[in-house]
């Protein structure tokens, strides 16, 4: 199940619920004024590890994604 971040229209508060997707529309109780007039926000999520790329790094043999990182043996290299 994913989790999702909302936010209390009376409080203004955030909270994140560990719920459905089905159910993740519904009125979700905040946990600071008990409301249950909440919205889901809208969430970024982070990857962990790693230098930052670009998406010219992919698609390139250097580049970490697409087939070119040497496993499809496309790109000249081969798996082993």
């Amino acid at each position: 199940m994913p989790i999702y971040e909302y936010r209390c229209e009376s409080c203004s508060g955030k909270f994140e619920v560990l719920t459905r997707f089905a159910e993740r529309d519904s009125g979700q109780i905040c946990p600071s004024c008990e409301s249950t007039k909440t919205r889901v926000l809208v969430s970024s999520f982070a990857v962990a590890g790693g230098e930052p790329s670009s998406a010219a790094d992919f698609g390139t043999p250097q580049g970490g994604g697409g087939c070119c990182g040497g496993a499809c043996g496309s790109c000249g290299s081969s798996p082993n």
